[in-house]
């Protein structure tokens, strides 16, 4: 009786779900679809059914469009930005974590504080910067502002604040240095924290639009998103290269989240443990 119970809430859970699997696949299978449509077809039901498949949507973005110089810059940029962040973000996070004193605890609340600004409140203010600088329209204006992220020092420090410091401690009386100590020991133990950080900033990064548009002037600089938004006719919209341009900017973060949802849910999972 107990098995047939189970059965049935099980069955009962995923005749629930799957509707709602499919509301949230879609829009995606459809973008897909009609990424490979032929230029100057419809995008309706028949059209979608019955027209063959192509891949000259593709083929034109990366000859004429320049997509494949916006895809290096999103590479680029996305990347340099995940490693800077897993870096300082890690860095800043163990002195909070393990060094208490009052300055600490004030650098601490002035990252809570950020947290509590609005980040489009600083367009204005980063822009001046970037101009004053000299690094407005470069890779820099996009990779250095966004090195540090207070979201990640918050995350990385309660992380850190679960392990035990037993074994920091054992390997300074073995004689082992900070920065030993920091990158050998400690950061392996925060890969889940450090993987959901990864993940996260990168995301954000991929998919920044505001930002790099502000930042950047010349047309060799924009990334995906802004050369998506950019591509667009004066009398009516290409679907299908924009679709086409669309599947080659969610491919990537597809592929990422399929390899590291298990980090995700364990970074997530085990920031709530004690120990």
């Amino acid at each position: 009786m107990v098995g047939r119970k189970t059965v049935a809430l099980g069955a009962g859970r995923y005749l629930t779900l799957f509707p709602i699997l499919l509301v949230m696949v879609f829009p995606l299978l459809w973008m897909f679809r009609v990424a490979f449509l032929e230029t100057g077809a419809g995008i309706d039901w028949q059209a979608i059914v019955s027209s063959s498949w192509t891949l000259n949507n593709f083929r034109d973005l990366f000859a004429n469009a320049n997509i494949g110089r916006a895809l290096f810059n999103s590479v680029l940029v996305g990347g340099m930005v995940t490693v800077g962040n897993i870096l300082f973000c890690f860095m800043v996070a163990y002195a909070l974590a393990r060094y208490r004193s009052l300055a600490n605890r004030l650098m601490f609340m002035s990252v809570v504080l950020v947290l509590m600004i609005p980040v489009h409140i600083v367009i204005i203010p980063l822009y001046l910067i970037c101009l004053k600088a000299g690094i407005y329209d470069s890779y820099w204006a996009l990779i250095l502002p966004w090195l540090v992220n207070p979201i990640g020092i918050f995350l990385v420090k309660q992380y850190i604040e679960s392990i035990p410091p037993s074994m920091e401690e054992a390997a300074r009386m073995d004689g082992a240095g900070e920065f030993r100590i920091l990158f050998r020991i400690v950061m392996p133990l925060c890969k889940p924290a450090l993987a959901v950080l990864a993940i996260q900033v990168f995301f954000t990064n991929w998919n920044s639009f505001l930002f790099p548009y502000i930042l950047t002037s010349s047309d060799s600089l924009r990334t995906l998103p802004v050369a998506l938004a950019l591509y667009q006719g004066h009398q009516a919209i290409d679907w299908q290269h924009l679709m086409a341009g669309s599947a080659v900017a969610v491919l990537p973060v597809l592929v990422i989240f399929l390899f590291m949802q298990r980090q995700i849910v364990s970074g997530i999972t085990a920031g709530a443990m004690k120990q």
